[in-house]
């Protein structure tokens, strides 16, 4: 039975690396290297690992992971090796012990006879339907290596706009979560001390200090329920958000929200644009894209409207046409993909919009920032300087009582 073996060496021009290779024995690993002009310089066998059968402690398979797959596979094939060597050459060099299983097991099944892209089909949530279905078009087609470079092309900007979003919203909810702990803090260990001071000296506090003071007092005997309240929140909000009628409202709400419904759009727009045109370029069937492609949409609104004009193309109609009817998706763009139908360019027209619209997000991540940072400064001012405030007006109003 072959094992796996951990083996370091050195390549013609004297650079250290290290990889993984499955053999009987260590005299095999070294013939293996030296065939590939590697001169050995240590081989043993690889320790085995307690977890590894223990799933929820195995790493997860990054998209970062698969990009890099992508493009390195790209270059091999492109390089002339075959299908089999390249898996085993990315297997072994592959760092995350998820990942390189997963591509042991594929390897294993291109060599009983199945195709890649079946091979590719074991693990749905490492490549999902539009990777298999262009590696499906690039085997059929003969054009493998251009196919994964135009994955790769396109995975990696679909990062850079998950990136930029993921960005955009970041900074607002640290904000938030700062200035719930520091009102935390304030009302349940700070206040407290002013309110025995206040109490000490007696008389009628301000009614700004009243109400500090009350929610303070409702914070220390009721923390635990306002926290259970906002996890309550959370998973109610979650479980409406599975519901088809909830996930349709909220969808809406968030499309309809001044600037951040705008950014929510150009994204949509960017993603059906690249999509589409990656796959159609790859040769992928309209009605199979657009099915992809709702399907990636990531918000229901648009996954409809894209539905609905895949049921348009498969009566007759134009692609355009339903697009404008949907109301979802900008004239600008319903234009460009109608001229891009009459022409018979559809998937460089739609890879056209989709670089304008990279650039139209990039824009709107910048507005959106731009807003946010001023609007959270200015909350946590009103909020924490506010009690700060309210909390001092006593001790104000003595010192102008004793001058």
């Amino acid at each position: 039975m072959p094992t796996l073996f951990l083996w370091k060496g050195a390549n013609p021009k004297g650079r250290k690396i290290k990889g993984e290779m499955e053999a009987e024995t260590v005299e095999q690993v070294r013939s293996a290297l030296l065939r590939r002009k590697i001169t050995p310089i240590k081989v043993k066998p690889k320790p085995k690992d307690l977890f590894e059968n223990v799933v929820f402690l195995q790493p997860k398979v990054k998209e970062h992971d698969v990009i890099v797959f992508s493009r390195q596979f790209s270059t091999m094939i492109d390089a002339g090796l075959p299908l089999l060597q390249c898996l085993d050459i990315l297997q072994g060099q592959q760092e995350n012990p998820t990942f390189k299983k997963q591509l042991k097991t594929i390897k294993e099944s291109v060599e009983t006879g199945e195709t890649f892209a079946d091979s590719l089909k074991k693990f749905p949530k490492v490549f999902n339907e539009l990777y298999v279905n262009m590696i499906t078009a690039g085997e059929a087609g003969g054009i493998l290596d251009v196919i994964l470079q135009r994955l790769s092309n396109y995975m990696e900007k679909m990062y850079k706009l998950k990136k930029q979003v993921k960005g955009a919203m970041t900074y607002p909810a640290i904000t938030l979560v700062v200035a719930a702990l520091v009102v935390g803090i304030l009302l349940v260990f700070v206040i407290p001390v002013f309110e025995q001071m206040f109490s000490d000296f007696g008389g009628a506090l301000p009614r700004p200090t009243q109400i500090v003071v009350a929610m303070s007092e409702v914070a220390q005997k009721y923390w635990y329920w306002i926290l259970g309240g906002i996890f309550l929140t959370g998973i109610i909000y979650k479980q409406i958000y599975k519901t088809k009628r909830g996930r349709l409202f909220f969808d809406d709400l968030f499309l309809r929200l001044p600037v951040v419904g705008i950014l929510i759009r150009k994204v949509a727009v960017a993603k059906f644009t690249r999509t589409s045109s990656t796959m159609l370029a790859s040769g992928v069937a309209i009605l199979d894209t657009l099915d992809i492609v709702a399907k990636t949409a990531g918000n229901r609104i648009i996954e409809n409207a894209i539905q609905d004009v895949k049921t348009g193309i498969a009566e007759g109609r134009s692609m355009a046409d339903p697009l404008i009817e949907s109301g979802v998706f900008p004239t600008m763009v319903c234009s460009m993909i109608s001229v891009g139908e009459s022409t018979g360019a559809l998937d460089t027209m739609l890879g056209k919009i989709a670089d304008f619209y990279d650039d139209e997000v990039d824009q709107a991540v910048k507005n959106l920032t731009d807003m946010i940072e001023p609007f959270m400064l200015v909350f946590l001012g009103v909020i924490v300087g506010g009690m700060v405030v309210a909390m001092y007006l006593p001790i104000f109003e003595m010192a102008g009582a004793v001058s």
